[in-house]
């Protein structure tokens, strides 16, 4: 897949890590955790949907369960170590399924393309959160819907963001790009989507909360 930047150079935050090797086996390990917190939240996410779905860093694959084989999946990540695990699974579970190298901020589909983007834990890492953003509203045909789980900013005076501003350059550099206190909930309010639904929530994780939940509407 080329880009503006020449064959196989994907641009954007997201892309710092692209031949980490032992990425997949933190994204691995941080997905257990992750598992049982979000199922609830995945299986009604993710599992109504159906046609063309477009995932933006996938990793190693948490959220492939959690689709039915309606979906023609479309996973765009950035780390070319991902995806070999990403295709393992798509296998396994029987989806119609391809993998790209690309990144948030210029995703390789067709202007109103795609029925659902879907991004969960990517926007802390991206260059340009707005821009990810916009790129997804670009791909999604009319109605179609951006699924977004994150975790965000803690309120300004309390402890924890206090704490969360200290840490983001620390956090940053051990943490491929992700910055603990960004307020994503700012961007999906901004970006002209026609419906909105955001559910905050809590989740007993340090340092890495709140949380929300979005289904954004073209």
């Amino acid at each position: 897949m080329s880009s503006p930047d020449g064959p196989d150079r994907p641009g954007g935050e997201s892309d710092r890590g692209r031949h980490n090797r032992l990425q997949p086996y933190l994204l691995e390990a941080i997905g257990l955790v992750y598992r049982p917190l979000l199922d609830r939240r995945r299986r009604r996410l993710l599992g109504t949907l159906q046609g063309e779905v477009l995932e933006i860093g996938p990793g190693t694959g948490p959220n492939l369960p959690y689709y039915t084989k309606d979906v023609r999946w479309t996973g765009v990540e950035p780390n070319v170590r991902m995806h070999g695990w990403l295709e393992g699974k798509a296998s396994r579970l029987g989806l119609r399924f391809r993998v790209v190298e690309s990144a948030a901020e210029r995703l390789p589909a067709a202007d109103s393309s795609v029925d659902a983007v879907v991004s969960t834990l990517v926007l802390c890492t991206v260059r340009d959160p707005p821009g990810a953003v916009s790129e997804a509203m670009r791909v999604l045909r009319p109605g179609g819907r951006f699924i977004c789980i994150e975790h965000v900013a803690a309120p300004e005076r309390s402890w924890l963001g206090w704490t969360q501003r200290r840490i983001r350059p620390l956090w940053r550099a051990l943490a491929d790009g992700c910055e603990p206190d960004r307020r994503t909930w700012e961007v999906l309010e901004s970006a002209g989507f026609s419906g909105l639904e955001i559910e905050r929530f809590w989740l007993p994780l340090p340092l890495v909360c709140p949380h929300l939940a979005a289904i954004c509407t073209r």
